[in-house]
């Protein structure tokens, strides 16, 4: 029996949310991550877009990888992967309980939702991904 956690993105804190979404996932719970445009990256806006926009030309110009994403939902979710040892058995297992989705569906409409975001100014990951595109 698993535990499933709707985690409501909006005005929450990139970095604190995923550190939390991801400690749950090593604990066995499922995890699903709405509003995930609206999660914002607090600190001087000039360098987070410098910032991702390295991490995006690191491919290269052939683009053989490291391949770096430029949705929102699946930004979030590769900053989640940097915090687990995705690659060995535990942390492979506690990265698929973790889904991220743009809005809010349908079948969480009615469910009980955790509120993650504090009010705090920053950039929001959709304006990130409008800007790596």
């Amino acid at each position: 029996m698993t535990d499933k956690i709707i985690i409501d993105g909006e005005k929450a804190v990139l970095g604190r949310l995923a550190s939390y979404a991801a400690k749950q996932a090593l604990l066995g719970k499922e995890i699903a991550i709405i509003n995930s445009e609206k999660v914002i990256i607090v600190g001087n806006k000039k360098q987070i877009l410098d910032d991702y926009k390295k991490r995006r030309a690191r491919g290269g110009q052939g683009m053989r990888g490291p391949y770096f994403p430029t949705e929102p939902e699946r930004i979030l979710k590769r900053t989640i992967r940097g915090m687990l040892a995705y690659k060995e058995g535990r942390g492979k297992l506690a990265f698929k309980k973790i889904m991220c989705y743009k809005n809010i569906p349908v079948e969480f409409k009615d469910k009980k939702i955790i509120k993650a975001g504090r009010g705090k100014d920053g950039m929001s990951l959709e304006e990130v991904s409008r800007i790596l595109r």
